[in-house]
């Protein structure tokens, strides 16, 4: 069988990869032996003609006869292989008399896998534990992550899924396991003054040996150099074979002012905590950041990203945040535009706020180019898709994302959300409950689960999950109107307009997005007020109007002129 291809190949929930020899269904492995999967793979690689019986006999069994009764039992138990996860043959289709075609639109992606390196950085752990400094040592991982992210042959895992991994005595050979990674550099940093020390060491995750240790002792304005110094030394342990500008992103650095990227490396713990305090209290040291270097172009992509987060985490105004995040953005291109950070950001701002979807789509497909194993702008490009109904194209996304990033909460929640919105609630619940093994306090999961509750009538555990989504999230309004929109389908009158009360309290003291107010009178049936409100949510550009031609809470409401009008003006129909 020809597994020489460097492709691997993607069709339905599936992905064949071919030097490895095995198949994934959403990620997760399906059993085949070794001669249904070279059955599979003829058929996926000649999918767009008829693989005659004869054919198909030579290829599988080319130094022995066989009987048309052996192919006919080994596409038997293909098929069921692959629908063992429920749901009818769709894929290998008999052609009477001839043999067999491949009906799936396939798809070839040219990286095999196998040849790709994994890598994860821990974050540094610190040497004196009353002198630690937590965003330097995270600083440090998400550095050096970005670094190495630049050779186009290594995946290296974002800093969304290693931070969990901060235990004084995290094992790292046992965090590479759980990453799914070959190996796992890890360390320590210490700063004193002005002076800094650490100790980097570089673990094969599959025999636990190390393949690289060094300690450095240096000024803390030399930070960089020992950055650029642990960069190269992976690099060469991993035998890495890099170009020339591959070798130059190794030491690319976007400030050559130390207080400056302490700085950001400050916002970016605090933008990492993803609560409305911290992301502001993010914002701040941004900004402190460019200002001392102006030309700081990932400070000012910091920016752009916290303040694209703020209305659909903070109850923030579109029309504060958006302008800024772009403006910001925009900043960031003009000093680098090879920032996939930055290019991101302006996405989600195009499609977002200004409901330009094709440039939306362009920027964090460009995004996508520059940093290709980003599992988080590959989620940005789910949401997108999503939002347009291109349902199997989001869902392909999803799982890409979480390949990149397996332990990111948001990644896998929006993938539940995805899947959520395809009318694919099991797949959904599993992915959430993996979500919340992650962290259990994690609300936008809490919120998700809720939403899937509510459209099978499961009320009463929908709105316990809201419940839990408003005390995780400290009071986001959606977690509020959920719980109001909720209650109004189980009959419970009096306290969705508790809810509904309550939003409009808050309103008298800071901004509620209205849209959240127009799903409690929806889900209680007076049609002219959803509509008001809906109007109001148009005007504000409230952010929540990219949703609801998928969000299953707009079922009862979506044959309404007014919803279809708001669909039509935000550009989500013709």
């Amino acid at each position: 069988m020809n597994t020489s291809s460097a492709a691997n190949y993607e069709f339905g929930d599936f992905r064949l990869e071919v030097s490895r020899r095995r198949l994934l269904r959403r990620g997760e492995a399906v059993a085949l032996t070794p001669k249904l999967f070279d059955t599979l793979l003829h058929l996926v690689q000649n999918h767009d003609r008829v693989c005659e019986k004869e054919e198909l006999m030579q290829a599988l069994w080319p130094d022995t006869a066989v009987e048309e009764n052996n192919l006919n039992q080994t596409i038997s138990a293909l098929r069921r292989s692959l629908t063992q996860g429920g749901g009818e043959d769709r894929y290998i289709i008999t052609v009477p008399g001839r043999g067999y075609r491949f009906s799936a639109a396939v798809r070839s992606t040219p990286k095999d896998a196998a040849t790709i390196k994994a890598i994860a950085v821990l974050p540094f752990k610190p040497l004196v534990l009353e002198d630690r400094d937590e965003a330097l040592e995270l600083g440090m991982a998400d550095t050096l992550i970005a670094r190495l992210s630049q050779t186009r042959g290594t995946v290296v895992r974002p800093l969304t899924s290693v931070r969990k991994f901060t235990s004084l005595d995290q094992d790292a050979a046992a965090a590479g396991r759980e990453l799914g990674v070959h190996s796992v550099l890890d360390g320590s940093i210490q700063r004193r003054g002005n002076l800094i020390r650490v100790t980097a060491r570089l673990t094969n995750v599959a025999d636990e040996s190390s393949l690289w240790s060094q300690t450095f002792d240096e000024e803390f304005t030399d930070v960089f150099a020992v950055q650029d110094a642990i960069s190269e030394k992976v690099a060469a342990a991993l035998a890495m074979r890099l170009s020339t500008e591959e070798k130059k992103g190794l030491t690319k650095r976007y400030t050559e002012n130390v207080e400056a990227y302490h700085l950001y490396l400050k916002g970016l713990y605090h933008l990492g905590k993803v609560t409305p305090p911290a992301i502001r209290k993010g914002i701040e040291f941004f900004q402190q950041a460019v200002e001392m270097d102006p030309v700081y172009a990932l400070a000012y992509a910091g920016i752009a990203e916290a303040y694209r987060r703020l209305p659909i985490t903070s109850d923030v105004p579109p029309k504060e945040a958006f302008p800024r995040a772009k403006s910001a953005a925009l900043k960031a291109l003009e000093i680098d535009d090879t920032l996939a950070e930055a290019h991101m950001s302006l996405g989600w701002v195009r499609f977002w706020y200004e409901w330009d979807w094709q440039e939306g789509e362009k920027e964090l497909l460009r995004a996508i180019e520059l940093s290709p194993s980003n599992g988080v702008a590959q989620m940005s490009h789910l949401v997108l898709l999503a939002t347009q109904g291109r349902m199997d194209e989001a869902i392909q996304a999803g799982y890409r994302s979480v390949e990149f990033e397996p332990l990111s909460q948001i990644v896998n929640a929006n993938l539940a959300w995805c899947l959520h919105c395809g009318h694919r609630d099991q797949e959904a619940v599993a992915r959430l409950e993996k979500t919340l093994e992650i962290d259990p306090n994690f609300w936008v999961a809490h919120l998700n689960l809720g939403k899937i509750y509510t459209r099978q009538r499961e009320y009463a555990r929908a709105i316990a999950a809201f419940e839990k989504a408003k005390q995780f999230s400290g009071g986001n309004s959606e977690t509020i109107s959920m719980i109001g929109h909720a209650s109004a389908l189980a009959g419970n009158l009096t306290k969705a307009v508790e809810s509904l009360n309550e939003l409009k309290l808050l309103s008298s003291q800071r901004y509620i997005p209205p849209h959240n107010i127009a799903v409690i009178y929806a889900a209680l049936g007076d049609k002219q007020q959803t509509c008001a409100w809906l109007e109001k949510a148009y005007e504000d550009r409230d952010v929540r109007l990219t949703l609801i031609k998928v969000e299953s809470k707009w079922d009862l409401f979506r044959a309404e002129p007014c919803f279809q009008s708001i669909l039509k003006r935000v550009g989500l129909t013709s």
